[in-house]
């Protein structure tokens, strides 16, 4: 008796948690959501089948979950596997020609495919597709230079087949939005003589949401999200607190990027952007329908 009380009490629970979801559930109807898909949940298997089914559960209730995902471990073990030396230069990843290759062979080949199945697994219609399918993303080479330390002139890097995206053409991908489908979109771009370029996943998924003008773009990490001056995690941060904590060292690291790439979405239309810890189970569902939300979100 008291094991079926017990029972009661969390089939009413759960009840209560989706009536409360109804409000969030409006506000995303018919959107675009894009979601950064990477880190630590892309290693594990029960990560991985937590998040697709979140995804698959989006589509069910009418929001629109475009995937982009990276791969960074994955290609440094298959670059290794291979005998290929990798250099990084400023936390990029010099492409010449032979890593390129391999950069392609991963991301658009098993770390997609493995995406789209585990989405499917849980009932959904992924299609896997890269950057260079329809001149999703056509890019140029990624420029960057860095002052010498003796001289202090800048001086140019060479990074090799990086990318940037200089112009994204969705249409591809509004057809699917149309449909049942989720797109799962792998960071490899095309130059406009046909080079494969190796593009951040963060600026890929950046620009993808700024063309789809969506919503949300939800940057998944390893992290909480932005973290003060005494470590606690920032909820809400404008452009300006942005730039202010920038100034001061607070927001360093790897961390600035991230922000630049929310910051840079916000500004190309999209509605907010969020960084968050895609390791905390549900941390989708969390952050689109409940009031508590999850990581820190940056807005206009």
């Amino acid at each position: 008796m008291e094991k079926s009380r017990a029972m009661k009490r969390d089939w009413v629970a759960t009840a209560r948690t989706l009536s409360e979801a109804l409000p969030f559930l409006q506000r995303y109807d018919d959107r675009v959501v894009v979601i950064k898909f990477g880190g630590h949940a892309m290693g594990d298997d029960e990560a991985m089948a937590h998040f697709a089914r979140d995804v698959v559960l989006m589509k069910q209730c009418n929001v629109h979950p475009v995937i982009v995902h990276g791969g960074g471990p994955q290609i440094a073990s298959m670059l290794k596997r291979l005998g290929v030396e990798s250099t990084f230069v400023d936390g990029l990843r010099v492409t010449d020609r032979e890593t390129v290759e391999v950069v392609e062979m991963v991301l658009a080949g098993a770390i997609n495919k493995r995406i789209v199945s585990a989405i499917n697994a849980q009932g959904g219609r992924a299609v896997g597709l890269s950057g260079k399918d329809a001149n999703l993303l056509i890019c140029e080479k990624l420029t960057r230079t860095k002052k010498d330390p003796g001289s202090a002139i800048e001086q140019a890097l060479d990074l090799g087949f990086v990318g940037e995206p200089t112009q994204v053409n969705p249409a591809v991908l509004e057809t699917f939005l149309r449909s049942d489908f989720i797109p799962v979109v792998a960071p490899v771009g095309v130059g406009r003589q046909g080079e494969t370029y190796n593009v951040n996943a963060d600026t890929a998924a950046g620009a993808v949401a700024a063309a789809l003008k969506a919503e949300r773009l939800l940057l998944l990490t390893d992290v909480e999200g932005v973290r003060d001056r005494d470590g606690d995690v920032i909820t809400d941060l404008s452009p300006q607190q942005c730039q202010r904590l920038i100034d001061e060292g607070v927001i360093a690291g790897g961390m600035i990027p991230k922000v630049r790439t929310a910051l840079d979405a916000v500004e190309g239309g999209v509605g907010a952007a969020v960084i968050l810890d895609g390791r905390a189970p549900h941390a989708v569902l969390l952050e689109l329908f409940t009031a508590h939300g999850a990581g820190t979100l940056l807005r206009r």
